[in-house]
């Protein structure tokens, strides 16, 4: 999900960020999740599985509002995201706000409803950047991961994008279907002409989650596939950045998550919903404030949700005397609750934590399968999500809104 095209020193810097609290830095990367439609059903879908409880979205002089806020709190870098943010009929308003206000944009797209005359209004408009997501490189398994007929689509869409001169990295999410043809997938960014080629081995959180133990490689399949990315990086480095992002399941210590809690990225969901990270909405009890009553700088600096992690007071034992917290903060919030059930726990992937052998025990399990469990995947739809919904309990809260009401120019779900 990250920009992986532009330099820091070039983005645009006429806005200057408010004073400040003299111990949190302000946001840098703002990410705009317009809307939680999609025409694409991924089973890797980092969206909440429950998506379909926060349908009421932001209208376009409210996600005008949020971009204002964020770059006068300091933000430089935009993602609009998704969902499918093509879905919204005023992307190429927000993206000319977006120009106006010194962001660098970045649209993170399936390519579905990118046409050429969206694409040239887009283009018109200010945007910096593209970036466009395969599930593989042969129409069978990328339709079957997703669901859908799009894979002759996206490969009109990848030439569009080029012919209209914008940069654009080349997405492609890794698991168990798909590391044996990461060879193929990279000569097809080639062949795209892609200056970016993200291999980004599925995280689990959301629908991943859910499918976790049909998505989850063998780390022998890791292992030869990081082989190969490191033969292209050798003769075609030149030509194409590739970046392969390992699953924490097979590390020895977690990453710096979100390259800390409060310190970096601030999302906005479709429904005006503030987060620290992308799968903030899994944690129980975390009252996440919202645009639509509180503002963005307030839900920076002083918001309980964005200081409950933020730097190392809360930390439990082993992490609190570790001599490694700052390096990695803790790891991964989510995927501490995820695994352990309590969000402030050591992250599990870390070997010092006494709770290790449960990310071990995934592993273990995703090598004794030569083939992934007989439950069927679980493909991200409306009907799944309330199928899920009514199966589980709500996972954790949002500060309710006196303007909880569907929006008056179309932008609500159908």
């Amino acid at each position: 999900m990250t920009d992986l095209s532009q330099p820091a020193a070039d983005i645009h810097t006429e806005a200057q960020p408010e004073a400040t609290p003299a111990s949190v830095a302000p946001p840098l990367w703002l990410l705009a999740e317009l809307t939680y439609r999609c025409p694409l059903h991924c089973a890797f879908c980092y969206n909440p599985v429950d998506y379909t409880n926060h349908n009421r979205e932001l209208s376009t002089e409210q996600w005008l509002g949020v971009l204002r806020e964020a770059r006068a709190l300091g933000a430089a870098q935009l993602g609009f995201s998704g969902g499918e943010p093509l879905m919204r009929d005023d992307l190429e308003v927000l993206v000319g706000e977006a120009r106006k206000l010194g962001f660098y944009t970045n649209l993170i797209t399936s390519g579905v409803g990118l046409t050429d005359k969206r694409l040239g209004d887009l283009k018109a408009a200010g945007l910096d950047h593209i970036q466009l997501s395969f599930q593989d490189s042969t129409q069978e398994l990328n339709d079957f991961l997703s669901s859908t007929r799009t894979f002759d689509l996206k490969q009109r869409v990848a030439a569009s994008i080029k012919q209209h001169g914008f940069p654009m990295v080349l997405n492609c999410v890794l698991h168990r279907y798909n590391l044996p043809h990461v060879d193929k997938i990279i000569d097809m960014a080639l062949a795209m002409g892609a200056e970016y080629l993200e291999l980004a081995n599925t995280q689990y959180y959301g629908w991943a989650h859910h499918n976790q133990a049909q998505l989850m490689p063998t780390r022998e399949q890791l292992e030869e596939a990081e082989a190969v990315v490191e033969r292209y990086r050798r003769t075609h480095g030149d030509r194409c950045k590739i970046f392969f992002v390992v699953p924490d399941y097979f590390e020895r210590r977690p990453k710096r998550c979100m390259n800390g809690w409060g310190a970096v990225f601030l999302g906005v969901a479709p429904d005006g919903a503030a987060l620290p990270c992308h799968a903030a909405r899994a944690l129980p009890g975390l009252v996440l404030p919202n645009v639509k009553d509180m503002p963005l700088r307030e839900i920076w600096y002083e918001s309980d949700a964005f200081n409950r992690f933020r730097g190392l007071q809360w930390m439990k034992e082993p992490c609190r005397s570790c001599d490694e917290k700052e390096n990695d903060l803790g790891g991964c919030r989510c995927q501490a609750y995820l695994l352990t059930g309590d969000a402030a726990n050591a992250d599990p992937v870390c070997d010092k934590s006494p709770l290790h052998e449960k990310v071990v025990d995934v592993t273990r399990l995703a090598a004794a399968a030569h083939e992934p469990r007989e439950q069927p995947i679980m493909f991200r739809n409306d009907a799944n999500s309330r199928k899920l919904t009514g199966a589980h309990a709500p996972q954790n809260k949002v500060q309710k809104t006196a303007h909880d009401e569907p929006n008056d120019n179309g932008h609500t779900r159908g």
